[in-house]
């Protein structure tokens, strides 16, 4: 039988997290098809490597998982010189971003697959389907060109994520060390990376996740989170957690359950949820979260303007009024809410831009005034291609596009756009895109995140001195001296570093 190589490229700054995504491909094929992993996070060249294993001869299929930004700068020349190189060999894409992108993908020439979503059944299906010669067309979660024609066949539905077979950690541990992806951050000294379920019951209009999985969402039971939890911490020393789904938080049952079994174990845990969502949380699910070791949760706040939060479709009951309120509540009960904002919203004129601006800056500034804690994580508006969200349609009309060469993707100004740095969008003008980083800046020197571990006491002091004049005045206007500052001492940014 063929061998399989699967490819998980660097993702930026990040430390390296065990790579759950090619961890579930490997579990499906785990047995069947014999395989080996290459992770670009712990590889000096991994291109070296991944053309040294398929120099042998006995590898037919190339697997990689993509995310938009710096995943893109391995993915794509590794993938070009192994068609170059080794034309008979299958090449395979998955995650969200070649789902999101297609059609470029597709027409590089050099990706032959791309699973569209959860690949748990349909990536095995597909080599089964290629060594038998049989056809495509029946395999569910695909997207493939059949001549100059893109197929792409049903969605899935997802999962019963209990039923999937268990990650083979001790396979991964044969290839890298589990060691090595547990890390120091800001929730402990060893922190476990684990993602607990699939897809988000929402359809935000901005967010890439909704065109992948159309508002379905599939968790695992707590009981068996907690049983993976256990093994990462009694085999590999693992004392805190980072819950890497869309959204964790989607079950108060599965919440409060997991909670009460992670409680005695002593571990520092955070995740990702949504206000509208936890604010339906009882006190007493909230008050046993961070009992059981939740200390900070990630919060989509998006803007203060209750118009604009309508067009994003947040769903539910989400409203400015909430916001402020949700994060007096976290408050009493010592859990700290990472607001992520995004700036910069198509308007009808550059003064109604400009406006917005301005009163998002100032909802920021009274978040922090209700609940100085809170963490503010400010990104640049960057549409994602969500063909029924009316934003996305807006944002056409204004004359935004995204590139038609897949190569273009991997240039710095489309890089700072995917990690929403660098908007490309054509109703900011550049003293917009100006106030707001400028903002950010005085902001974090003001109110420096408490997840870098590097800033002393007297660093954060002296920050908070050196900026305490611009933010209290609002004259945010070239920064130099803070950003300089920053530079010096290495500041980090949890949006593009996390912890």
């Amino acid at each position: 039988m063929p061998k399989v190589l699967l490819f998980n490229p660097r993702s930026a700054q990040y430390k390296p997290r065990i790579p759950n995504s090619i961890l579930s491909i490997a579990a499906s094929i785990d047995g069947i098809f014999d395989y080996v992993i290459v992770d670009g996070n712990l590889e000096t060249d991994p291109a070296s490597k991944i053309l040294g294993y398929l120099a042998k001869g006995d590898f037919k299929y190339f697997g990689c998982t993509c995310m938009p930004g710096p995943q893109l700068k391995q993915a794509i020349p590794i993938s070009r010189s192994i068609r170059q190189i080794f034309p008979d060999v299958i090449t395979i894409w998955g995650g969200y971003f070649p789902s999101n992108q297609p059609k470029v993908v597709l027409n590089s020439g050099y990706v032959d697959f791309i699973v569209n979503g959860p690949g748990d059944k349909s990536f095995l299906a597909l080599l089964h389907a290629i060594e038998k010669g049989e056809p495509y067309e029946q395999i569910r979660n695909l997207i493939y060109k059949k001549g100059d024609q893109m197929i792409r066949t049903p969605k899935d539905e997802l999962y019963d994520q209990d039923e999937l077979p268990l990650l083979p950690y001790e396979k991964l541990d044969s290839f890298y060390p589990i060691k090595k992806y547990l890390g120091k951050t800001y929730l402990g000294t060893k922190t476990i990376a684990y993602h607990s379920s699939v897809g988000c019951p929402f359809k935000c209009s901005f967010c890439a996740v909704v065109p992948i999985y159309n508002a379905r969402w599939k968790g695992k039971s707590a009981r068996l989170i907690y049983q993976d939890i256990k093994f990462l911490k009694e085999r590999y020393g693992g004392n805190a957690i980072e819950f890497h789904d869309n959204n964790f938080f989607v079950s108060e049952k599965r919440t409060l359950e997991f909670s009460k079994l992670i409680e005695k174990e002593n571990m520092i845990w955070w995740g990702e949820g949504r206000i509208d969502t936890i604010d339906k949380y009882a006190d007493e699910t909230l008050a046993l979260m961070r009992k059981s070791g939740c200390k900070m949760i990630f919060f989509g706040a998006e803007t203060g303007n209750d118009a604009i939060l309508k067009k994003m479709a947040k769903g539910g009951t989400q409203s400015s009024a909430e916001i402020k309120a949700f994060a007096a509540r976290m408050a009493k009960f010592d859990i700290v809410p990472e607001y992520s904002f995004v700036l910069g919203t198509p308007a009808d004129s550059p003064d109604q831009m400009m406006k917005q601006i301005d009163d998002d800056i100032a909802f920021i500034k009274e978040i922090k005034t209700i609940n100085p804690k809170t963490e503010i994580i400010i990104y640049v508006y960057s549409p994602v291609p969500n063909e029924g969200s009316e934003m996305y349609q807006e944002v056409l009309q204004k004359g935004f596009q995204f590139p038609e060469q897949l190569e273009d993707w991997i240039s710095p100004h489309w890089e700072a756009f995917d990690l929403r740095k660098n908007p490309l969008t054509p109703w900011l003008l550049p003293e917009m895109i100006d106030k707001i980083k400028d903002f950010e800046t005085v902001l974090n020197c003001y109110y420096p995140t408490v997840s870098d571990l590097r800033l002393t006491t007297f660093k954060r002091k002296f920050m908070r001195v050196m900026s305490s004049l611009r933010y209290k005045t609002g004259i945010y206007y070239k920064p130099y001296e803070l950003k300089a500052m920053q530079l010096l001492w290495k500041y980090r940014q949890p949006e593009i570093e996390g912890f």
